[in-house]
């Protein structure tokens, strides 16, 4: 990850299950064991149901976030992971979601985010 501060990955899930891209509490628990299986460790959790259908949420890791929001009605997951670091890889993350959503296919971008020229040591203060 040289120079970079962080990898970002979008990922577009296609073919998933209805079911399960509609039910709140399973795509929160995806979302999770999504990031513990990818080597992160997990801050806060957040999710929403919509009305008739699709879910959306975040979760946040000491390392950055994922977030997804789901289109049940197309059998579609807009993903995103951001880790900074390197302890935790985004791809995880992206190919568990894929294999427990139940989907058809995934394709994926990966951005590197924070590209310094002169990298400083960060100082907590």
């Amino acid at each position: 990850m040289a120079n970079s501060l962080g990898r970002h990955v979008l990922a577009e899930i296609y073919g998933c299950s209805f079911d399960i891209l509609n039910d709140r509490e399973k795509v929160e628990a995806l979302m999770v064991n999504a990031a513990l299986e990818a080597g992160a460790e997990v801050r806060e959790v957040v999710f929403h149901k919509f009305s008739p259908q699709g879910v959306s949420g975040v979760v946040v890791i000491s390392e950055s976030h994922l977030a997804i929001h789901t289109w049940p009605e197309l059998g579609y997951a807009a993903v995103d992971v951001f880790t900074c670091g390197d302890s935790v890889n985004p791809w995880d993350a992206c190919n568990y979601l894929t294999d427990h959503f139940e989907a058809g296919h995934m394709t994926a971008t990966e951005m590197k985010r924070g590209i310094v020229e002169d990298p400083k040591e960060a100082v907590n203060i």
